[in-house]
């Protein structure tokens, strides 16, 4: 049971809806998505910020969000995979990623996928050397790498 004195309530603004809820100061923007707003596409993996299944976009740049606050994202735009594609319409990258078939069991995907993101919005992503290096705090088991950076290329050539 949390200490009162230790709840806090926060707006989240999470794909650009504002969701109200009280949290203990301990819990983490991961536990948060998942556990009280139900979005279950940010994974967690390590719980120590080393294998990227958990990121997200919060203000627009990539995050861990195993290792960031939920109070820390008070009022800050949060966005999770699922805030990715306009109704039936995939977000460039997640179509690259279905098109060059870059990913095998899925876990890490969300993960892969918002770093790609992060990294194509922010000009990081023009050389395949440039990709894996932007690439490389997201952590694939099944070793779908070539794959991974073939996908993030062709969205970033298309301005995804």
């Amino acid at each position: 049971m949390s200490d009162p004195a230790n709840t806090f309530a926060v707006t989240l603004s999470v794909n650009g809806q504002p969701h109200r809820i009280e949290v203990d100061a301990r819990t983490t923007l991961l536990d948060a998505l998942r556990d009280r707003l139900h979005l279950t596409g940010t994974k967690k993996g390590c719980a120590l910020g080393q294998c990227g299944a958990c990121t997200v976009l919060l203000d627009g740049k990539r995050i861990v969000s195993c290792l960031t606050l939920a109070v820390m994202a008070e009022g800050r735009p949060v966005t999770t995979i699922e805030g990715l594609a306009d109704g039936d319409r995939l977000h460039p990258v997640q179509a690259a990623f279905v098109e060059h078939d870059a990913f095998q069991c899925g876990y890490c995907t969300p993960g892969q996928i918002m770093s790609a993101v992060g990294a194509i919005s922010e000009g990081r992503a023009g050389s395949d050397d440039e990709i894996r290096e932007q690439m490389s705090g997201n952590l694939c088991r099944c070793g779908a790498y070539t794959n991974i950076v073939a996908a993030v290329r062709d969205a970033a050539a298309q301005g995804g």
